[in-house]
């Protein structure tokens, strides 16, 4: 595992996570636990909904997305939480047997100048399906240890 710290982050430097692929059953009880509308929970009402079909709640998207960076490990050491999600974007529908991976690109470091041993990096993140079609964005301010002297 290669945890980086505030200072081992520039501006421009992009990391991808390995896929996951979403099964009907988990977006079903993800949608039951967390987002019940008609068009993640039950396939015939999906189908004649706007999408056509059987979708995955974009929260359950967000979640892998943020979930498969996390557990990279490239955050382990230095990870103090967040103070928030910006710009967060759905950009289209994910699907049974659709396998998403994160693109995550550094955009700010930006060190505390209250508390010297942290700082903010700001991170967008990108979830892309198997053909590379891009389902969501956003951005998150990540709160972060600094490098130990």
């Amino acid at each position: 595992m290669d945890t980086r710290y505030l200072d081992d982050l520039a501006p421009g430097q992009h990391f991808t996570t390995p896929g996951l692929t979403l099964t009907e059953a988990e977006i079903i009880d993800f949608a039951w636990r967390y987002d019940p509308q008609s068009f993640h929970l039950d396939a015939n009402a999906a189908a004649d909904s706007p999408y056509g079909g059987l979708i995955a709640s974009g929260f359950h998207s967000l979640s892998i997305c943020f979930r498969l960076f996390i557990q990279s490990g490239i955050l382990a050491a230095s990870s103090m939480g967040s103070p928030g999600i910006d710009e967060l974007r759905w950009l289209a529908p994910v699907r049974p047997g659709d396998t998403l991976h994160g693109e995550i690109e550094v955009l700010e470091v930006r060190p505390s100048s209250s508390k010297p041993d942290r700082g903010i990096a700001r991170l967008k993140y990108q979830a892309a399906n198997q053909r590379g079609e891009v389902v969501l964005s956003f951005i998150v301010n990540h709160l972060l240890r600094r490098r130990p002297a």
